[in-house]
């Protein structure tokens, strides 16, 4: 399929010796770019982070960070990656080698300390810096920004706006959801970019201090100038050894064929779950099959019957793409584990590996989604209350992948998902709850209850939805129906929780549910 290439900082790297399994942070590393670390190895740390060229709507560049210790370095074939050397040499404000603005910010701020973690924190905070609506983000200051390294004069890394002014920051739900909660700056630099990046041995300030003092990108800036090119197309590649083989198919269909000849191989998208099972566990399948860039699996439909979200958007396009459409996926994709994970990270890998504590299966069974499964032989839609079989288990066929995911129209007024974990953010759920009704002058017509991390499957909550149908919306109804939710599932006492807390956690999420809806 021709030579394998990587464009590394701006310059094309011939990758022809990757291996199948080798990550993208390990080839880095080999090419002399050891900025990006190694430390958790499953996506939790963010010091592997770097930024790669993603498409952005309308034939548009938008820079993109991801953690290079998950996904194999073949799945970037032909792509563009920028690492943090890249920033520092890139033709930015100022001479070639002088730093970055973000670096800058980082080093007179105090942000960085022993610098183990600083160089993943300045590719999120990189991609933060160049996302084209942040500047429509800003709250005007009256400041002038810098020609030189695109800091605003006068600007203060610790003012914040007042809660109303901070609603209205960022031009879509996603980002007007954070900023809402105090967590974008007076330069509308959104704070959750920098979730997944946990060390913080200097502390929150100095950090926070950095990112609130940048303002936009120089005239001169390369990396700016990058955004309003295409990125960079998938192209098919094929790469076979001793260790196994990596295939990029062409479209759908060599997809299915290849699937039809060896249904036992690994469908990569985001790499979330599988770089983690190589890496921790050595998972090594002998056929892998990338399917993150396929058109097919990523089209975003909306019709008058339906949403339809195609199984390889990443989790961060859908975010963007469905914003304020959806108010039960906006409640949930925020909590979804980190922003560098859900850069990467899919519908369809999430509902593919069949967890029980997947964050979307709850919301998805509340919003009756159902799944297309694609094949050979063709395509079959499966309602996901009917999908799951048993733990990591599913009706998914062998030779069958996910297509899309279809939410239908009209979606229940009242919804709510609350997810119940350790930290608030970027952490495993002990326990996730959906709820989505529908009310008639008070009355509760329908219910749907979807539930995460109290059986071997996501389930639905089918006795407790029975106690509210055809019964007044009101607070004796919802103590009735949470006596009955508490009851649902086959809760155990694992790390996270207790099968007591687990079934507490259930009852108590549907009275916030009512005290929340009558406020």
């Amino acid at each position: 399929m021709g030579s394998i290439e990587i464009t590394v900082d701006g310059a094309p790297r011939a990758a022809d010796a990757i291996g199948p399994h080798t990550s993208l942070l390990d080839w880095l590393r080999e090419q002399g770019r050891t900025s990006a670390k190694e430390g958790c190895a499953e996506g939790e740390c963010g010091a592997c982070a770097v930024l790669v060229a993603r498409p952005d709507g309308g034939g548009a560049t938008r820079w993109t960070a991801v953690n290079a210790c998950l996904p194999p370095a073949l799945a970037f074939d032909g792509q563009e990656i920028v690492t943090a050397e890249g920033l520092g040499s890139a033709p930015s404000p100022g001479a070639a080698g002088e730093l970055h603005p973000v670096q800058r910010e980082m080093a007179e701020r105090g942000g960085s300390q022993c610098g183990y973690c600083t160089p993943g924190f300045v590719c999120a905070m990189a991609a933060e810096y160049y996302r084209p609506d942040r500047a429509a983000a800003a709250r005007p200051t009256g400041a002038r920004d810098r020609p030189q390294d695109g800091r605003s004069e006068g600007s203060r890394p610790d003012e914040q706006r007042r809660p109303g002014e901070q609603a209205a920051l960022g031009d879509h739900a996603a980002h007007g959801a954070q900023a809402a909660h105090g967590e974008c700056g007076p330069n509308g630099f959104d704070l959750h970019a920098l979730s997944g990046n946990l060390c913080r041995c200097t502390g929150y300030r100095p950090i926070r201090d950095a990112a609130y003092a940048l303002g936009t990108p120089a005239a001169e800036d390369a990396l700016a100038h990058r955004r309003a090119e295409a990125p960079p197309s998938a192209r098919p590649t094929v790469v076979r050894g001793e260790r196994g083989a990596f295939v990029r198919p062409a479209d759908l269909h060599e997809l299915t064929e290849l699937l039809a000849q060896t249904p036992e191989a690994l469908l990569l998208a985001g790499a979330t779950d599988a770089g983690v099972e190589r890496n921790l566990r050595h998972a090594r399948p002998p056929l892998v099959l990338a399917i993150d860039r396929l058109e097919a699996l990523r089209e975003l439909l909306v019709t008058d019957d339906a949403i339809e979200l195609g199984a390889a958007l990443t989790l961060s396009e859908i975010e963007h793409g469905i914003a304020g459409r959806v108010p039960m996926l906006d409640a949930l994709l925020p909590q979804f584990a980190s922003r560098l994970i859900r850069n990467a990270a899919t519908l369809g890998g999430n509902l593919g590996t069949g967890s029980p504590i997947g964050d979307s299966p709850p919301a998805l069974l509340a919003l009756e989604a159902t799944l297309l499964l694609v094949s050979a032989s063709g395509e079959r839609e499966v309602p996901l209350a009917e999908y799951f079989t048993g733990y990591r288990q599913s009706v998914r066929a062998p030779g069958e992948v996910i297509r899309a995911v279809r939410i239908p129209l009209p979606l229940a007024p009242l919804t709510a998902f609350h997810k119940i974990a350790k930290r608030r953010f970027d952490d495993i759920s002990a326990v996730a709850v959906a709820f989505a009704l529908t009310l008639d002058d008070g009355l509760v017509t329908t219910a749907r209850i979807g539930l995460g991390g109290v059986a071997a499957t996501p389930i639905r909550a089918l006795a407790a939805e029975r106690a509210l149908e055809g019964r007044t919306w009101n607070e004796e109804t919802a103590r009735a129906a949470a006596a009955v939710l508490r009851g649902e599932g086959t809760p155990l006492d694992d790390h996270r929780a207790s099968a007591r807390y687990r079934s507490a956690m259930l009852e108590q999420s549907l009275l916030r549910l009512h005290a929340e809806s009558v406020i």
